[in-house]
């Protein structure tokens, strides 16, 4: 069956996928009809999974039940203790908990906004994002109770601080005193194009922006993944795993990262599935709880498949239960896309393009699709409208490089009081991704790079991920980087930074030597800084290319 006759049969009518057409901010939008209104519907069937394992956490397992009674008991003292109503945004700021998963619904489902704190930010950026977003309420653990301190004093911010030692400072409430599990959840109404959730983009550059969903984006976002997979089951049933097999999820990422929440923690709740969460990213750790639950769905950045591949004691641990490997936030090397589909027992290899503007549902590639188009990131399912267009705005051929641009109902509605910031990202119904790509003429998107991170030399463009993925061939290589830096006659010149695998080395020379006997001469780093650490990367995974560059000089 093709692609194009599998997305029909399961978008027709009276089919779980069937799609509609619906007006989103005076927009002409497909749909699919049988979305839940609300994240609080989305959360409802939850209810009925009684004693089921829903959140592992260390030797923690919170069941269906634990959790639901937990959300009403938070929903209800958001309500009656804290005053929260509609549209009242509540900040969660904490590393990876049961507590982040309930305070997300319970925020949801009494109609607030749930606004994901990045838990790495230091007081100064807390206080910036508590101010910005006019949070009423933080729920946080202990370590940003105690850096947000003065500026919820100062800004009259309700703090609830979960997992803390002892007593709480002044003014701020325990978890266990104020959450009643079983209270019952209040009755609210909320429509689709409420507002559901703020989340900052990592802010690499310049201030975080808050970029605002409504309800009905997110939950478009979440059937938009599981449209995709009824499609591959009947395109590749072969390719499928058992019909025995119970999808175990395991958390790599952090929840307040848009992977984390929506692909990752959503797909979980909704569909009934075992989360088991990492305190913190250790790839040994990791293949122990691979091991011991029986996971089968990993996805995170590319880096964290590689540590999982290169880790010492990756054959010490039983990995046969993964079925898929993969997740998105940069491009995957080819190699890695090989060592996926090569090293595992049953596990393919995936990939996705997705954006926190777009509540990380974009083009997805896997199985043969992906081992046969290893640089692209996929295709589109019904909802996603994609189109590659010039400078000035107009869709270009098929095949030629351009920004990538997006529409569907699945994208936010803007930036949190940043109107300019908005109109410059979203114009017409459409997102500006920032991104170059192309799309061929079977539909597969190709990213190629960054707009801003692409290295323009002498006239001639240079895209860093062809350049990385044939560094990442070179054996030594465990990490790599490819940016432009400042040059007095060609405007930029091609800069590199790798850190070399684990007992071994790497030279500048070999890097440019292997790079030139597979790249034009013109996309030959000039520079290449071999460091004795991992490449930094913010809390999405991303690699901080700017950094990079100033130490290039």
């Amino acid at each position: 069956m093709s692609y194009e006759e599998a997305v029909a049969r399961v978008t027709a009518p009276g089919e779980r996928f069937e799609t509609t057409e619906v007006t989103v901010a005076g927009i002409t939008t497909t749909v699919y009809a049988q979305a839940p209104t609300s994240l609080r519907d989305l959360f409802a069937p939850a209810r009925q999974r009684g004693d089921a394992p829903f959140l592992v956490y260390e030797d923690e397992v919170w069941s269906f039940a634990d959790v639901m009674a937990a959300v009403d008991g938070l929903g209800a003292a958001l309500v009656e203790r804290y005053g929260v109503g509609p549209g009242d945004r509540v900040a969660i700021a904490m590393r990876n908990y049961p507590e982040w998963v309930v305070s997300f619904a319970a925020i949801t489902s009494v109609g607030a906004v749930s606004v994901s704190f990045n838990a790495w930010w230091s007081a100064a950026e807390l206080e910036y994002a508590l101010e910005d977003c006019g949070a009423t309420v933080l729920i946080a653990d202990q370590e940003r109770v105690e850096g947000s301190r003065p500026a919820c004093e100062r800004l009259g911010v309700r703090t609830l601080a979960v997992r803390g030692d002892g007593a709480p400072p002044v003014g701020v409430d325990r978890w266990d005193d104020v959450v009643v599990p079983g209270t019952p959840l209040p009755e609210v109404a909320i429509a689709p194009h409420d507002d559901a959730t703020i989340l900052y983009t990592s802010g690499t550059t310049g201030r975080p922006k808050g970029a605002v969903s409504t309800h009905r984006a997110v939950i478009q976002s979440l059937l938009g993944f599981a449209c995709r997979t009824a499609v591959e089951r009947l395109r590749r049933p072969e390719e499928q795993p058992a019909t025995s097999t119970v999808p175990v999820f395991i958390l790599i990422v952090p929840l307040f990262h848009v992977t984390g929440c929506v692909p990752v923690m959503l797909s979980c709740f909704a569909g009934g599935l075992k989360l088991v969460i990492m305190y913190k990213w250790d790839p040994e750790r990791a293949l122990e709880l691979i091991e011991r639950e029986r996971v089968t769905n990993f996805v995170g950045v590319p880096t964290q498949s590689w540590d999982l591949l290169e880790s010492p004691r990756f054959a010490d641990f039983d990995t046969s239960s993964l079925v898929s490997v993969g997740g998105g936030g940069a491009p995957a090397p080819p190699e890695l896309v090989r060592r996926v589909a090569s090293s595992f027992a049953q596990a393919r290899p995936g990939i996705g393009y997705g954006m926190t503007e777009t509540n990380a549902y974009g083009p997805q590639n896997s199985g043969t699709d992906y081992l046969t188009h290893p640089t692209s990131t996929g295709r589109a399912t019904p909802i996603l409208q994609i189109e590659v267009r010039d400078p000035d705005g107009r869709p270009l051929p098929t095949g030629e490089r351009g920004e990538i641009w997006f529409a569907g109902p699945h994208l936010i509605r803007g930036y949190w009081k940043q109107p300019e910031a908005t109109g410059e990202t979203i114009v017409d119904g459409w997102l500006r991704s920032g991104d170059i790509g192309r799309i061929d003429e079977e539909g597969f998107v190709y990213v190629e790079d960054r707009a801003k991170d692409m290295v323009l030399r002498a006239g001639e463009n240079v895209y860093c991920s062809e350049v990385e993925a044939a560094i990442y061939e070179l054996p030594g290589v465990h990490e790599a980087a490819v940016f432009g830096v400042p040059h007095e006659r060609l405007g930029e010149e091609v800069a590199a930074a790798v850190f070399p695998k684990a007992g071994r080395t790497v030279s500048a020379e070999e890097v440019q030597d292997h790079v030139r006997a597979r790249l034009a001469s013109y996309k030959v780093p000039s520079r290449v800084l071999v460091l004795d650490a991992p490449l930094p990367r913010n809390p999405a995974g991303k690699i901080l290319k700017r950094e990079l560059r100033e130490a290039a000089g």
